[in-house]
């Protein structure tokens, strides 16, 4: 056997390949070693931008809509809280969302809105935000919560709420989704009650949540309330009696303004038709319309007494004159005006009880042109209220260089101007204020306003206490008088205009004042298109004044009263009142 020697050798490094690896590895070290300094100290501000750019959140939070009350506090609209429902597709997908279908259902119930609709919204896996539904219950949204579908959030946000609904609707108005006012006071003082929101600057982790609260970038605050010159209960009632003399005659539209003399103040403002601002279905356009401050009428008869004013003022004829209407018509150039009857010659005061187109025309020519319509002009007609309330139309009183005698006879009895009712109620306030005009407010005033004298006072006291005439026995509103109180007033019966002349539709009004000792309260009715038998201001439109009129004294504790004699003397007669020119 052979044997060989064994020789053991030691293993040999290479040293080339140590040093790259060191030096490798020194040069890394020394590259962060290095970097680390230039980071922390050089480049800080930049690194610090990016990590905010991706965490720092600034949230707008927006704060409180102000209320809107009537003059007693009694809320009239209000902010209540609900909730939006908003998915985030791309977490949902991620999350395998749609796996339980039972659940979509549930959610699309809750929310009435159809299964495919709301799948068609998340169907995309890379869009971060859609909404659901906004302005869920308190109840839905912690349904919603229950059902735990990933992707599906919730967030705080707030609805306007009308406890009164339609009754005074026309006033107070609506916002949109946003709570953005779209009409009525919500529009008008929009940005008073919206307030300013609050903005803070927050950290938000990868997945949206809030993990640090930081700075408060602007201070919000709250919106303001705005308290109305409404009174609720006399608007309640108005609309109610609005309504049902609207749908017994079954009239087109309808209004019913309440002023108090006093102050200008809007005590009641309601109109027929209406809508529910809590329910958007009820919002057709022709509903929308404040037909008090919008709409323009020839307002016929209840002209007179303001007519009969403006002539006692110019001062030609007195209080005590006596007008020769005979033979019950009156020719001026071409053409004649006509009373129903020939009422001979008869008193001032006799002129507006018995509604006489002869004598109130006669007693219009006797004032100059230019200061007749001067006149009109300062009771109001042809300008606007400036009620802060939108759409409010000026009405119409012509201004041109040449004026007729026919057509200023016919200006005396309402034909050939146009007036909204909030106006009429401003210019018979001069007769219940002693002959001051005060500004027209659907605001709570603090203090009374300084109105201005337009007619002397002795003057507007006479027309007054002339207008009680109309509700006694031989005028032509005996279904506006009220137990207890005395009033004074006119009616109105005009033809509406149509094509070629003047149709067989009727505008019918009345126009009151009470009580005559001490005048509070102007009410004025305006019914569009009576349908039926009746359809006479006196009918009509009277015995929807006497009862919101009645009901107003008493929640305003108006004392009753005194049974006094008219001064004046009234002719009585139980002639029926029918002009052939379709006033009354």
């Amino acid at each position: 056997m052979t044997k060989h020697a064994t020789v053991k050798k030691k293993p040999s490094l290479i040293t080339w390949r140590l040093y790259v690896i060191a030096g490798i590895i020194m040069l890394v070290f020394i590259g962060i070693v290095t970097r680390v300094p230039f980071l922390q100290l050089i480049d800080s501000k930049h690194l610090r931008h990016q990590g905010d750019m991706r965490s720092l959140r600034t949230t707008v939070t927006q704060e409180h809509r102000g209320n809107i009350v009537d003059r007693h506090g009694t809320a009239l609209a209000v902010s209540v809280p609900v909730e939006t429902v908003w998915v985030d597709p791309k977490i949902m997908h991620d999350a395998n969302g749609l796996k339980d279908m039972r659940r979509w259902q549930a959610l699309a119930d809750v929310l009435e809105r159809p299964l495919k609709d709301i799948l068609a919204v998340v169907k995309s896996k890379t869009r971060r935000f859609a909404y659901l539904k906004r302005q869920v219950s308190p109840a839905q949204a912690n349904y919603i919560k229950q059902l735990k579908i990933p992707g599906i959030y919730l967030k705080p946000s707030s609805r306007r709420y009308y406890p009164t609904g339609e009754v005074v609707a026309h006033v107070v108005g609506y916002t949109n989704i946003d709570e953005k006012g779209q009409d009525g006071i919500e529009r008008s003082f929009d940005e008073w009650l919206t307030g300013a929101p609050t903005k803070r600057k927050v950290r938000k982790s990868r997945d949206g949540m809030v993990v640090e609260r930081l700075d408060i970038v602007e201070e919000g605050e709250n919106g303001n309330d705005v308290a109305l010159s409404i009174d609720q209960r006399i608007q309640a009632i108005a609309y109610r009696e609005l309504k049902i003399a609207t749908e017994y005659y079954r009239a087109t539209s309808g209004s019913v303004v309440v002023l108090d003399v006093k102050t200008g103040e809007v005590l009641a403002l309601a109109n027929m038709p209406s809508f529910n601002p809590n329910n958007r279905r009820t919002m057709a356009p022709h509903k929308l319309r404040n037909r008090a401050i919008s709409d323009m009428f020839e307002p016929g008869s209840t002209m007179k007494p303001l007519a009969v004013m403006s002539a006692l003022d110019f001062g030609k004829y007195k209080i005590n004159s006596v007008i020769d209407t005979s033979p019950g018509w009156y020719r001026i150039g071409g053409s004649r005006i006509r009373d129903s009857h020939n009422y001979g010659k008869i008193d001032v005061a006799t002129i507006i009880a018995k509604s006489s187109n002869v004598g109130v025309s006669k007693l219009a020519l006797s004032v100059p042109r230019d200061q007749y319509l001067q006149s009109m002009s300062s009771l109001g007609f042809g300008a606007h209220t400036n009620i802060s309330l939108p759409s409010e139309s000026p009405g119409l009183l012509p201004d041109r260089p040449r004026w007729s005698d026919f057509e200023l006879a016919t200006l005396s009895f309402g034909y050939g101007m146009a007036v909204t009712p909030l106006q009429l109620a401003q210019a018979y306030s001069v007769i219940a204020n002693q002959g001051r005009l005060n500004p027209i407010s659907i605001l709570k005033l603090d203090q009374d306003p300084i109105g201005n004298q337009v007619i002397a006072p002795e003057i507007a006291n006479a027309v007054l206490l002339m207008m009680e005439g109309v509700t006694k026995e031989g005028g032509t509103a005996l279904k506006a008088r009220i137990g207890g109180y005395r009033v004074a007033g006119k009616t109105g019966t005009a033809k509406k205009s149509a094509a070629g002349g003047y149709g067989d539709e009727y505008l019918v009004s009345f126009a009151g004042i009470a009580p005559i000792e001490d005048p509070r309260l102007v009410t004025i009715v305006f019914i569009n298109e009576p349908q039926g038998d009746k359809y006479y201001g006196g009918d009509v439109a009277a015995p929807v004044f006497a009862k919101v009129t009645t009901a107003a004294l008493q929640l305003l504790n108006i004392a009753p009263s005194k049974t006094l004699e008219l001064p004046l003397k009234i002719a009585s007669s139980s002639a029926p009142l029918i002009n052939s020119g379709g006033v009354k």
